[in-house]
């Protein structure tokens, strides 16, 4: 019988441990690279996602006490224990004048069992909606930092392209002003410019940090943990995907709250129908052999009964039970008109960003891209002066500024309507 590659050779183990090990390293090394990558880190190790799956579990693990019967009771009595004063006392059964065994079942009304395992039930949906509920809220956190991330990192990227940009208009006129044709006022001005673009990228550099922070925060590392830069931005789904009415049918059949304000609901129907089971009496069953010496002699069988007579303690949990249900139902119409509020809101607060994003990019940059283009020649040739430069550079910047405000406007947009929605688009 041939010997298992792994024993013949030993020294593979570490060469397979040192593989995972870079694999999980690399993975790391690229988290932050892409939106994928932070969910998935986020469901797996988030705490308060873990809390919430876990509370969902246990609220599931009610269901079948709720409904089950109570434990039976065993009750013994020792009968004339000192055989009408001919012995001293004992508490051998065999030796007092009789035993009794009691035996116990408290037994609920008709129905209220399976109204209670109904209750715990709908009670465990709620809880498990509250847990896509954390989940969403938490995805959709990680959506907006990350949307937000992307957006100060290609605002350095465009930071330092136009500081490039201005170094070379420095080099421009400094040529310029040794010649002759241009005055010392356009070097000191580029120079000017260069050192308001260092000081924003001090602050896009600070505003990065504390996004980077907040993202880590929310994946549970630690807050100086390294993230990779973000690539790319999430592919809106197509204008037919965003129709309003097919939104509207989707948010009130899926939304997690509205979800589990329905299981709220549905929990309150059937406490109401309990309150008015308790009009009616439970009852206790029981079965008694009595002992004798060594033997039993005697059966014994007991029905036991509440009375109910408190009629006006009966009304008032009634009473309490139907308010309790038109509250119920109140919230989650409440529920209802906010979520679809907040839909409309965010749809057409997406519709805007997209057309002011393809205004920006179809004719607002390429204008402005022109301008300069026309001004730089200008210059050059001695016909404009540098402050007109400027001005056309500081308006291909804010029209590139402008196209990745609406971008990301869009993608904020689009992580509150999935929210809304409690799954992806």
């Amino acid at each position: 019988m041939s010997t298992p590659t792994s024993f013949r050779a030993p020294w593979l183990w570490p060469v397979l441990l040192g593989v995972i090990s870079l694999s999980a390293s690399a993975q790391e090394a690229t988290l932050g690279a892409n939106l994928e990558s932070l969910l998935e880190h986020a469901r797996a190790r988030n705490p308060e996602y873990a809390a919430m799956r876990y509370e969902a579990e246990a609220a599931a693990e009610r269901v079948e006490p709720a409904g089950a019967l109570p434990d039976p009771r065993l009750r013994t009595e020792l009968r004339d224990i000192t055989r009408m004063g001919e012995q001293d006392p004992t508490l051998a059964p065999a030796r007092v004048g009789s035993t009794r065994y009691l035996v116990m079942q408290d037994v609920p009304w008709l129905g209220k069992r399976d109204l209670k395992r109904e209750i715990a039930e709908l009670e465990a949906r709620g809880a498990e909606g509250r847990a896509g509920g954390a989940w969403v809220d938490l995805a959709t956190r990680i959506k907006t930092a990350y949307a937000q991330l992307h957006y100060v990192y290609r605002n350095e990227q465009l930071a330092r392209e136009t500081l490039d940009l201005m170094t070379r208009l420095e080099g421009t006129a400094q040529v310029r002003y040794a010649g002759g044709v241009a005055a010392q006022q356009d070097v000191i001005r580029a120079q000017v410019e260069q050192t308001g673009l260092h000081s924003e990228l001090l602050a896009l550099e600070n505003e990065r940090r504390q996004l980077q922070s907040r993202l880590n925060a929310l994946l549970a590392r630690p807050a100086s943990a390294p993230l990779a830069m973000p690539e790319r931005q999430r592919v809106l789904p197509a204008p037919a995907r965003l129709e309003p009415a097919a939104l509207e049918e989707r948010v009130r059949a899926r939304n997690p709250l509205l979800f589990a304000e329905e299981a709220k609901v549905n929990a309150a129907e059937k406490s109401r129908a309990l309150t008015y089971k308790n009009r009616y009496p439970d009852f206790t069953v029981g079965v008694s052999p009595i002992q004798y010496r060594g033997a039993v002699r005697e059966w014994e069988l007991m029905v036991e009964l509440n009375l109910p007579l408190q009629q006006g303690s009966r009304r008032a949990q009634e009473r309490e039970s139907e308010a309790m249900l038109s509250a119920a139902r109140a919230r989650r119409d409440a529920t209802a008109y906010q979520v679809v509020g907040e839909l409309m809101e965010n749809l057409a607060a997406l519709d805007a960003a997209l057309r002011g994003e393809s205004l920006a990019s179809t004719r607002l940059q390429p204008q402005a891209e022109l301008t300069f283009k026309a001004a730089l020649a200008g210059y050059e040739n001695g016909k404009l002066d540098f402050a007109t430069v400027l001005d056309a550079q500081r308006q291909i910047r804010q029209a590139r500024q402008t196209r990745l405000k609406a971008q990301t406007e869009a993608q904020l947009r689009l992580a509150d309507i999935e929210r809304l929605l409690g799954e992806d688009l």
